[in-house]
């Protein structure tokens, strides 16, 4: 069987999403291709080289493919597919973006956001929010999966996989890129932060997140936020942790002020260590957290900022 893991990057650097999906793909046999679509993206075709267990990695490099638009990505790898028993990519928003169309154009089903391989052709993914887990086997000669990242552990970088370059190029035309509006930050981003401070509707306003802030400040670490907290206006929506946000496993959360939906929790319990921060015991949050502290978050985040 062969396998193709379509690799997420900034075409200079590759994103961490795409070692996790390329230890799922190895999961399910040796012979793991790996496509980087970008413009100017020599650099990520460089560090694809190095992941281990790819055999090969296959450049598209394009004006084309500047901004991944899904039109033209997926008319891509579907052409691509072909060849492969299975195709992979992470269950990102540009994996979520492009993937679909390469099932419907293959005219097969979409195996989405896969936590386990249990063999070539049956896999395990959450449902109702991850309060249940469901074994999906598929028939389909091609299966087009997207994989959860934090199901899997990062591939390792010792690798020296061949490069070759694609002379396929294919502009839909139907689409066009306009305009990005990009939040700059110093933190590290969310889904890759080994340490992550999120606040929840305790927070009470917007303002009050510098104090999630300092913290995070003195540990490293991302700040994310409860979708209460994003629906009320405290922050930006990007920074929202759950089953309609990012999901994300840290080695580190620590969640001030949520009471812990099972929304929230279906993104954020495959963390490593959970710490709990929220005046009311009764909360769900305290069910999950490995430490729980019962206590008003006003007090205890500032000392706690103190103490580090």
């Amino acid at each position: 069987m062969r396998i193709l893991v379509i690799a997420e990057h900034d075409n200079v650097t590759l994103k961490g999403a795409t070692l996790n999906t390329v230890t799922a793909a190895a999961q399910l046999g040796d012979d793991v291709d790996l496509l980087v679509v970008g413009d100017n993206c020599g650099g990520a075709a460089e560090a694809a080289a190095k992941i281990s267990g790819v055999s090969k990695v296959l450049v598209a490099d394009n004006a084309a493919y500047s901004h991944k638009l899904a039109e033209n990505l997926g008319s891509l790898v579907t052409e691509l597919a072909s060849g492969y028993s299975h195709v992979l990519a992470p269950a990102t928003s540009t994996g979520k973006n492009f993937m679909p169309r390469v099932a419907a154009a293959l005219d097969v089903a979409q195996i989405s956001d896969i936590i386990a391989v249990e063999s070539a052709d049956t896999f395990k993914r959450p449902i109702y929010a991850g309060n249940a887990i469901a074994t999906v086997q598929s028939s389909d000669s091609v299966k087009v999966i997207t994989v959860r990242t934090t199901g899997f552990d990062a591939a390792a970088t010792d690798g020296s996989a061949a490069v070759e370059s694609l002379d396929k190029v294919t502009d839909a035309g139907i689409s066009a890129f306009v305009k990005e509006e990009l939040a700059q930050s110093d933190r590290p981003e969310l889904t890759s932060a080994k340490v992550i401070v999120s606040g929840g509707r305790g927070m009470g306003n917007g303002e009050n997140f510098s104090m999630l802030e300092q913290v995070a400040d003195k540990l490293g670490a991302a700040v994310g936020a409860s979708r209460a907290a994003v629906d009320a206006g405290f922050v930006p929506n990007d920074m929202q942790v759950g089953q309609t946000g990012k999901i994300v496993a840290p080695e580190l959360y620590i969640a001030v002020g949520i009471s812990g939906a099972i929304q929230h929790l279906a993104g954020m319990k495959d963390s490593k260590v959970i710490v709990a921060i929220n005046k009311d015991e009764e909360a769900p949050i305290f069910q999950v957290a490995d430490y729980g502290l019962v206590a008003d978050l006003f007090d205890a985040v500032p000392e706690l900022e103190r103490q580090l």
